[in-house]
């Protein structure tokens, strides 16, 4: 029995559950790096991020997986809830040691859940690439922030290297501290030292914006309020399918300038 610490990356979990097959270890917990609190009383081990033995393990949990399924130990990964990594590995050994599918096993309490948290996870993506609108500052680039409750990301690049695949752009989480840039190539990840933006709003620094940029936003913001008709407004049906947290990434919902 031991408390297995690994680095908070899916290729460093995927690593961890190798090491338990190879090392014979049945963890008690499994946690990252920048949340482990050291306990003097139970046992430890660091696992360090192995490229080779988690592709492995990606490899054949791959094959094992339904069609439907396979994008699921990655995306519930992102959620980042408490205890992911302990519903993750024994879903993933039951996978492995199972000769019949278990996947739609919803008696087990870790395939429910599981489930549970990829819907959440991909609604959040959904709403992300709804509600991201873009800044343009004076090189040309076009900056969005996010604050999503789950590490979505990742899950929407694509989506914005398609629709966006003429144009540099930087969308960042300013929840995590990070983004991606693409530069009309690939996607880079990063992390800004130096902030040209507000960490509240994600409002880009005027001396950095656009001269039109202003101009376009309370264009958008008219036009929004002209369409709006007042006489069916209903905010509680508004507030359903646009959370309240949204609205100040929104410039159709902050005041005309």
């Amino acid at each position: 029995m031991a408390f297995l610490i690994y680095d908070g990356s899916f290729e460093g979990f995927l690593t961890v559950v190798f090491e338990c097959y190879s090392q014979k270890i049945i963890p008690t917990d499994i946690c990252k790096e920048s949340n482990y609190q050291e306990n003097l009383f139970e046992e430890n081990q660091t696992i360090t991020t192995n490229e080779e033995k988690s592709s492995r393990v990606w490899k054949a949990l791959y094959k094992k997986l339904h069609a439907k399924n396979k994008d699921l130990p990655y995306t519930v990964f992102l959620s980042n809830e408490a205890g992911i990594e302990m519903k993750l590995y024994r879903f993933i050994r039951r996978i492995f040691d199972s000769h019949r599918s278990i996947e739609t096993d919803f008696g087990d309490q870790d395939v429910l859940q599981l489930k549970k948290i990829k819907r959440q996870v991909m609604r959040e993506a959904m709403r992300m690439m709804q509600f991201i609108r873009f800044q343009q500052t004076k090189d040309n680039i076009y900056f969005a922030a996010i604050e999503p409750e789950y590490d979505v990301l990742p899950l929407v690049l694509n989506h914005f290297k398609n629709r966006f695949a003429d144009q540099h752009w930087l969308i960042y989480d300013l929840l995590r501290d990070y983004g991606f840039y693409y530069n009309l190539h690939n996607t880079q990840e990063v992390t800004l030292t130096e902030k040209t933006f507000s960490e509240t709003n994600g409002k880009v620094n005027e001396n950095i914006l656009e001269e039109k940029e202003e101009t376009y936003q309370i264009l958008w913001k008219s036009y929004f309020d002209h369409i709006n008709i007042k006489e069916r407004k209903n905010l509680k049906l508004q507030r359903q399918h646009m959370p309240k947290r949204f609205w100040k990434f929104l410039p159709e919902k902050s005041p005309l300038l």
